[in-house]
């Protein structure tokens, strides 16, 4: 999209869809801190305002206390005979037996008195502590509740807010994940079709499922997402129905239906194949019902978008680049540096989430430094694909956080666990591949040389590891929170944006050759707005394709495949076997939140029925589902990879190898899959030899 500046330094879309965008990531960011900063809030006020002396605690300051009504001086004589004579009047008083005698009514005026003076005693004292400085304090804190609160209570809410807005600006830009993008005025013919298909579609669901909900006779809960879906299909239809019409100036004549179907976004496929499903089988509101699971899981949704920010975030440093020059000096060949390179990712690839978020925010430069260590262009893109997923079985991923969720019979620790000897074997059984593959030798630069300059490349890191460190430690020491799986989706974002304040207030120092560098001399709002205009695009292409993901579940636990397989296989080796084909063929065409959601409900009771240890079985999910996101026909990192190089150096990938073996014109989808195939086959046979009987 278009960002010139058209007020304040800032563009249209900047004012329509950044700032609303970048306002609800901050709100997210509340709402999963909002506890441990509130309890933080309330202790301080205790400390600040309290008084154990006089029993005055600070829960007793956060509103005015109401004036007593009660009278704490009365004529008690006067009373007395109030008392007799109303109970005089009363016809059923001396129903139970025995009236009131003057000295139970005097008895009782005196224990009203006592109560009614220690309740001004209380308005007094509390009153007295009623100071300026509390009240500024109290008004912050509950401010802070009330935004907290709100924002718990409407978390399905800001996620489609954050979706609708995110989701528009994709479309508006065509950025949609697609196997190839648009590029002929043929491509944006047939692109425009799909979408405005699978909108209408998406659109006729959404009023069936409102229409049900308002029939139901149940209150919906959150009305404004019925508009909010409906407005955003309908919006949807009309801006494919458009760029129909007008494709954009810069679409190249000509061009085949055939590649043109390759265009068309994957979200789209799904929205097709689905709705066209659920359509047949006259479930109008298919579509819809399962496009509302994103409601059940929003908070990890959520989480998601603040992970991609964080990702965003990493791309305006040079983080990357520091920690490479570490690495540089030793001059390894190709096949070294992509695994130290890869072991080194797989840190950030657990902590952003299994969603191809290292690709985009690392990819391009991951890329360049393998091309730059004389490896094949092809073997670059390979590297830069599994880059972003062998770190999804490592702590705190997401994934496996919404694994253990979903199924009580594993835990986190047991899957993160278990996940570190799987990300070892496959890393290594890379290395080994790629080495038999290799072309060259090993090489190694002098120690005597390469050491010291390693040593100098530690000293500009340094600062970046610190300010880690006093983030986490802040979050440990002052908010009591330690960083794990549950908070560093909140955790992530302030460090990059700490690491992103420090890099750009020392920008004055990186040299202006290069265009890369001459980008990164903005400063700290500019290099906070650009990552939020980058994050918009990926939170609008990928959670629609996670959440039609789902759909395409739906279909598949409606077809009646799931019933076709047996409950029992008479062997954990059979049982392991045929469950493996199906997870790969879900992995491969699904993302992997969706496919969790429909493994957990439908093959893991299987597994778990046929012996099949369930931290086992989820090693081989997750395992499958590498594979799948780095084969054909999805092969979701694949597709990142292609965006963050570009088309030109995809070309230039192919022109490299043309004059080469099958191999090697297809290595970058070949290598990946003789790794994760010989990983899965490991994972998956080698434990049952341990504990089948």
């Amino acid at each position: 999209m278009n960002h010139k500046p058209v007020f304040l330094n800032r563009s249209l879309s900047e004012w329509i869809f950044s700032l609303p965008v970048f306002a609800l990531l901050i709100l997210t960011l509340v709402i999963g801190t909002g506890e441990m900063i509130h309890g933080q809030l309330l202790r301080m006020g205790e400390k600040l305002f309290g008084d154990p002396p006089t029993g005055i605690q600070y829960f007793m300051l956060r509103a005015d206390p109401a004036k007593p009504d009660c009278n704490p001086n009365p004529d008690i004589d006067a009373e007395v005979q109030r008392l007799i004579q109303a109970q005089a009047s009363d016809p059923f008083a001396d129903i139970m037996g025995g009236g009131l005698s003057a000295e139970d009514a005097r008895k009782s005026i005196e224990t009203a008195m006592t109560l009614c003076a220690d309740k001004y005693t209380a308005y007094t004292s509390i009153s007295k502590h009623i100071t300026p400085a509390l009240k500024a304090y109290r008004g912050f804190e509950t401010a802070f509740f009330g935004i907290f609160r709100f924002g718990t209570e409407n978390r399905s809410v800001i996620l489609i807010l954050m979706v609708v807005i995110a989701a528009t600006l994709t479309t508006l830009g065509t950025h949609h994940i697609s196997l190839r993008p648009p590029s002929t005025r043929t491509d944006f013919k047939v692109y425009s079709i799909a979408m405005v298909a699978a909108n209408l579609l998406l659109l006729a669901s959404s009023i069936a499922y409102w229409k049900l909900q308002k029939d139901s006779g149940i209150p919906i809960e959150h009305p404004i997402i019925n508009y909010l879906w409906t407005g955003f299909f309908a919006i949807l239809v009309v801006i494919s129905l458009k760029q129909f019409f007008k494709p954009p100036a810069a679409a190249k004549d000509g061009g085949s239906i055939g590649m043109a179907l390759l265009s068309i976004p994957l979200y789209a496929f799904m929205a097709l194949n689905a709705g066209l499903t659920f359509l047949g089988q006259q479930h109008y509101s298919g579509l819809a019902i399962y496009l509302g699971q994103m409601m059940e899981l929003s908070g990890i949704f959520l989480n998601l978008s603040l992970y991609l920010w964080a990702g965003m975030l990493l791309k305006q440093t040079r983080v990357v680049d520091l920690f490479l020059n570490i690495v540089r000096p030793w001059g390894f060949s190709p096949e070294v540096l992509t695994y130290i390179i890869l072991v080194a990712a797989a840190i950030p690839t657990a902590y952003t989430g299994a969603s191809g978020i290292f690709v985009i925010a690392a990819g391009a430069v991951v890329y360049r430094e393998i091309q730059n260590s004389g490896a094949r262009r092809q073997y670059a893109l390979a590297a830069t694909a599994m880059s972003g997923s062998l770190g999804v079985v490592l702590s705190p991923c997401l994934l496996v956080v919404v694994i253990a969720a979903l199924n009580k019979q594993v835990t986190t620790d047991q899957l993160f666990g278990w996940g570190a000897y799987v990300f070892m074997l496959s890393s290594t059984l890379f290395l080994i591949v790629s080495l038999i593959l290799a072309k060259e030798k090993f090489k190694l630069a002098p120690p005597s040389v390469a050491i010291p300059q390693s040593a100098r490349a530690l000293v500009p890191v340094s600062p970046y590891v610190v300010i880690t460190i006093l983030v986490v430690g802040f979050y440990s020491l002052v908010l009591d929170t330690q960083t794990d799986e549950f908070t560093a989706p909140m955790v992530l974002p302030i460090i990059m944006l700490a690491i992103v304040w420090f890099d750009k207030v020392r920008r004055e120092q990186i040299p202006a050759t290069s265009p890369a560098n001459q980008e990164r001399r903005i400063g700290f709002e500019g290099a906070v707005r650009e990552a939020t205009n980058d994050t918009i695009g990926h939170i609008g292409a990928l959670i629609m394709l996670m959440a039609l993901s789902v759909s395409i579940g739906g279909v598949i636990e409606r077809s009646g495949i799931m019933d076709a397989v047996p409950a029992t296989f008479g062997s954990p080796f059979m049982a392991v076997g045929i469950l493996l084909g199906l997870l790969v063929f879900i992995g491969m065409v699904m993302d992997p939140f969706g496919a969790v959601i429909l493994v957990s409900a439908t093959i893991a009771p299987i597994a778990y029925n046929n012996g099949i240890d369930p931290v086992h079985f989820w090693m081989i999910v997750l395992t499958a589902f590498e594979l799948g996101y780095l084969s054909p026909p999805v092969a979701l990192n694949q597709l990142l990879t292609r965006q963050v190089v570009g088309e030109e150096e995809m070309d230039a990938a192919d022109k490299e190898v043309s004059h080469l073996s099958f191999y090697y014109k297809y290595e970058r989808w070949i290598l990946p899959c003789i790794v994760m195939a010989a990983s899965l086959l490991l994972v998956a046979f080698v434990p049952l030899f341990f504990y089948v009987k």
